[in-house]
């Protein structure tokens, strides 16, 4: 029995009569509910700046007939709001097609990607401020130069549950955790800053047990030591070598997005009509997969209840597939991808990406660096933007080098990669054997909906890219 209705007016049986007469002549559709708490610690300089905890219970019902949606949400799980929504959806959809072509139901799989741990529950908020604190120590004793510490915790849990037409029922609990520490280091009058992360879809204990947030601190030291050392970055045409794991945002942010279901049943990606065709050079091959045990943008199931799935959509440089919801799949006459995903209970699903990386080619790193005169070596990344219809993106890197003959020299400051998605792909000339995924720090914005999701990609090198720099 489900837990959403023990405090409510109507049952669940009820409810479930509810969502079969709505959706009754509508090709598909869900009852969607949520149950969902978070909490967020900040500590800073020593004292704990910020707590917050907040709490959301909902439902989401969603009618889908051909290409219109009609859909409701409310935090109030009643009688009177789950028939306030289906009159709703009704109206709506008695304007559409009176033929229905009823989509069948989301196979079930057993296959859990992570435990049923709350991680806001798990550990004491005692025990959290007291590691902060520690960590504060810690830091400050490792570099006299430190003049500024910041460290939190973010942990969620959701509970979910879909009701489709027939009384199938859909459940996932989901746990999310993350955890940051930035640092703030001065010499001679220069202050820099160094910040690193880790996450994903498990306890506190599994990141932060046996000292294991030590690492975590230390890179963000290293990459403020890096900073203060570095240089103003060049700027023009030249090679560029992106290094494992977080660069994978480039891939996301210029190339992901275009390859989502909706955009491409619109036409208003640059990769719309270019299934079958080669659109990269044939070491790239790249994947979403939302199957990966407890990793932060995994999935047991998504958010209409398709089990999440390990979709190829470039292989050998030739374009294959493209990430899909129920509806868009449908329309475009291919099955789901399990590729549907909302924000929360307030918001409809559209096609996500989950966890996207390129896998592993045949070169080393050091090949790439050793082939490059002049160029750039770029490690980990910051904010960017990119043009979903053209791909064209410009990203800021927060940690790159620069390559002289073969060799990596000096730090740079203020690198900035500018081009499109379309046109990099055929660019990259060697893929190495080092793929990473990024740590679990990934956030996915799309129509105002954000989810957390995961990148990755081996080294790469890329033959010609515009770096926008401060010195020419």
């Amino acid at each position: 029995m489900s837990d959403f209705f023990n405090n409510s007016d109507i049952s669940q049986q009820q409810a479930e009569q509810v969502v079969s007469e709505t959706l009754n002549n509508c090709d598909d559709g869900e009852l969607f509910l949520e149950n969902s708490k978070s909490e967020s610690l900040v500590l800073d300089d020593g004292k704990i700046k910020n707590t917050s905890f907040d709490s959301s219970l909902g439902f989401g019902f969603r009618a889908v007939q051909d290409d219109k949606t009609a859909f409701c949400h409310s935090n109030i799980i009643s009688k009177k709001s789950l028939n306030d929504a289906s009159q709703n959806l009704v109206s709506n959809m008695n304007n559409g097609s009176n033929k229905v072509q009823k989509q069948s139901n989301p196979k079930r799989t057993n296959v859990k990607l992570y435990e049923d741990k709350d991680p806001i529950e798990n550990k004491p908020f005692k025990e959290k401020v007291e590691l902060l604190k520690k960590i504060d120590d810690y830091v400050r004793q490792k570099n006299p130069n430190i003049k500024q510490v910041t460290a939190s915790f973010f942990g969620e849990h959701q509970s979910v549950e879909i009701i489709k037409s027939d009384n199938q029922v859909y459940k996932d609990q989901r746990p999310l955790v993350r955890f940051n520490v930035s640092v703030m280091m001065e010499r001679n009058g220069k202050k820099e800053t160094g910040s690193y992360g880790t996450g994903g879809r498990m306890d506190y204990e599994n990141y932060l047990g046996s000292d294991n947030w030590k690492t975590i601190c230390d890179e963000a030291i290293r990459q403020a030591e890096v900073n203060l050392d570095s240089k103003p970055a060049p700027a023009g045409e030249m090679k560029v070598v992106l290094g494992p794991g977080w660069p994978g945002i480039i891939l996301h942010e210029a190339i992901g997005h275009g390859l989502e279901g909706d955009f491409n049943r619109k036409k208003t990606s640059a990769f719309h009509n270019l299934v079958g065709q080669k659109i990269a050079h044939e070491n790239v091959t790249v994947v979403d997969d939302g199957t990966i045990a407890s990793r932060r943008g995994s999935l047991t199931i998504d958010d209409e209840g398709t089990p999440t799935s390990r979709n190829i959509l470039i292989e050998n440089g030739i374009l294959k597939n493209f990430m899909q919801d129920r509806m868009n799949a449908k329309l475009m006459k291919v099955e789901p991808t399990g590729n549907g995903r909302r924000e929360s209970f307030e918001y409809a699903p559209m096609p996500r990406m989950t966890n996207t990386f390129m896998i592993n080619g045949n070169h080393t790193q050091d090949e790439m660096i050793k082939s490059v005169d002049k160029g750039i070596f770029a490690v980990s990344f910051g904010g960017g933007q990119v043009d979903i219809t053209n791909g064209k993106f410009v990203f800021s890197c927060t940690e790159a080098y620069e390559i002289n003959n073969g060799k990596i020299g000096a730090p740079l400051k203020g690198v900035t990669l500018i081009g499109n998605g379309p046109d990099i792909l055929t660019k990259v000339s060697m893929v190495g054997n080092d793929m990473k995924l990024d740590p679990g720090i990934g956030t996915c914005g799309k129509a105002g909906q954000w989810v957390p999701v995961g990148v990755g990609q081996p080294s790469i090198l890329v033959d010609q890219i515009t770096v926008g720099g401060t010195s020419i």
